[in-house]
């Protein structure tokens, strides 16, 4: 099993100091929880795409190109890249330049995204959002495999025998689809035989089990070997403690400041008390056995070999925060490693492909 650690650089008064840093200072921390990512040997790190409040995530590419110069094993990883916002054109030009200056250390988590207001700031709507999202990908897909790209598009203009530079370094880059609510993107990552990444944050376990089935049926469906599969999962929060008591005393009141914030923002609720959300919610809180047992009972439905875990403090002090992810590392996570098989595929750059793989993958 492999682990990431992703922020979407969520940018609000902290939950228990009610302390609201400035931009520069969320940015360095950024930058701290990265490297601190690669020091305790996590697998990934993710930065996710926003273009709304409280987020200041809106340029992932300038943020994942920092943090390629300051580290030199971890992969980098979007979470999501909002394809339905984007020109697919511009953006493979960002994402090939960063993948050469990364030294090929980069996955793509693709997504319709979601919020009305960076809809309406990019003229897209709920209606043509997940066409937008497909259409992007397949032109996105074609520019990284072919030399010459000739695409007759719906929500830009058409190309004909287009060449966009720089060429690629990974061929292709491994792009995973986000998954929340909607079997469209489900469908869209089985179609290409893609792997797929479930949110898994915001609701219990049994939505999003349900879609990952979806996905291993779409996949046979179009043909595919299950053994192919890959999947992962994001989890709802982290905070591992030598105990569960102690965990619980130093968690409760991020949860009841959360809590607050969420009925305030008119947000829904579906998690109402501490013991609610760390029993049936995707959070991994408690002991380090307890953490265990937590990823195999949800490993039971997803059948996932990678998780996501929040690089940001949420609340926690910068000790408690870096105790717990050393206690994850140390205590956790080598048995999950142990006991639950990596993804089916490497993990390490992806070298260019032969020819004869390059001629399937354009079939």
């Amino acid at each position: 099993m492999k682990f990431l650690a992703i922020t979407l650089i969520v940018h609000r008064p902290d939950p228990i100091t009610g302390v609201h840093k400035p931009t520069h200072d969320r940015f360095r921390e950024v930058l701290d929880n990265a490297l601190l990512a690669e020091e305790l040997g996590f697998d990934g790190f993710g930065v996710g795409e926003r273009h709304e409040r409280p987020f200041i995530s809106s340029s992932p590419t300038v943020v994942l190109s920092h943090i390629a110069a300051l580290t030199r094993r971890i992969r980098l990883f979007t979470a999501v890249t909002t394809l339905s916002l984007l020109d697919p054109v511009r953006a493979y030009e960002d994402y090939a330049t960063l993948d050469h200056l990364s030294g090929g250390r980069l996955d793509l988590i693709i997504g319709k995204g979601n919020g009305s207001a960076q809809r309406e700031l990019f003229h897209v709507t709920s209606e043509d959002q997940w066409d937008r999202n497909a259409e992007s990908y397949e032109v996105f897909r074609k520019i990284w495999r072919q030399d010459k790209v000739t695409a007759d598009t719906r929500f830009r203009p058409p190309l004909t025998d287009a060449e966009v530079w720089p060429r690629p370094y990974q061929q292709p880059v491994r792009v995973w689809h986000g998954s929340a609510t909607s079997k469209e993107s489900v469908d869209l990552a089985a179609r290409h035989g893609d792997p797929l990444f479930s949110a898994n944050v915001s609701n219990p376990i049994e939505p999003y089990a349900e879609l990952i089935r979806y996905y291993r049926e779409r996949w046979e469906f179009y043909g595919r070997d299950p053994a192919h599969i890959a999947v992962g999962a994001g989890t709802a929060g982290i905070y591992v403690a030598p105990t569960s008591q102690e965990a619980l005393a130093a968690y409760r009141p991020i949860f009841e400041s959360n809590l607050a914030f969420f009925r305030k923002a008119g947000l829904p609720l579906v998690f109402e008390t501490l013991a609610d959300f760390v029993e049936r919610s995707s959070a991994l809180i408690g002991s380090p056995q307890q953490v265990i047992d937590k990823v195999h009972r949800y490993h039971e439905q997803f059948g996932h070999t990678v998780v996501h875990l929040h690089a940001d403090a949420n609340g926690l002090t910068e000790s408690q925060h870096r105790a717990s992810l050393e206690l994850f590392q140390s205590e956790a996570a080598p048995v999950l490693r142990r006991e639950i098989p990596d993804p089916p595929f490497a993990w390490g750059p992806v070298l260019p492909a032969s020819p004869l793989a390059q001629e399937s993958i354009r079939v």
